[in-house]
């Protein structure tokens, strides 16, 4: 089976996560400068079977858009023309930066490693795409 590729898109760097050919596990892939986002995933389904991409949508608490819920849409139609024979779905972000913090303080690792602010990114397209894998 196809895998998915979820993404927490920013407006500095963009983590990644994918499933595994089963569609059962969602793992960390990579986090990316935003710039070259598209280039990276271009290059990865050139080598790996990818059925479509769930992007994590930004949204306040009350649904309203935050600063970055423009930048993800409009990642969104690029992603949609740069791969035409692919699925896009977006989904509700909301507390996913904050569920990886928590991830990675519970995860023993010291103050400097937990500074590393591409596993948060990464930590947070995991959460988006498990979460998505639970729901179908």
């Amino acid at each position: 089976m196809p895998r998915v590729i979820a993404i927490d898109h920013g407006s500095k760097r963009t983590g990644l996560a994918v499933t595994d050919t089963l569609r059962i596990i969602a793992t960390a892939l990579e986090t990316v400068e935003t710039t070259k986002v598209l280039d990276y995933l271009k290059a990865y389904v050139a080598k790996e079977k990818v059925d479509g991409f769930v992007i994590g949508l930004p949204t306040n608490l009350d649904g309203t858009a935050t600063d970055g819920t423009a930048g993800a849409i409009a990642f969104t139609e690029q992603l949609k023309k740069a791969f035409p024979d692919k699925w896009v779905e977006q989904v509700d972000e909301r507390f996913t930066s904050r569920m990886a913090q928590q991830t990675l303080r519970m995860s023993g690792k010291g103050r400097m490693a937990r500074r590393e602010k591409g596993q948060i990114d990464r930590i947070s397209a995991t959460i988006i795409l498990q979460s998505w894998l639970s729901k179908h």
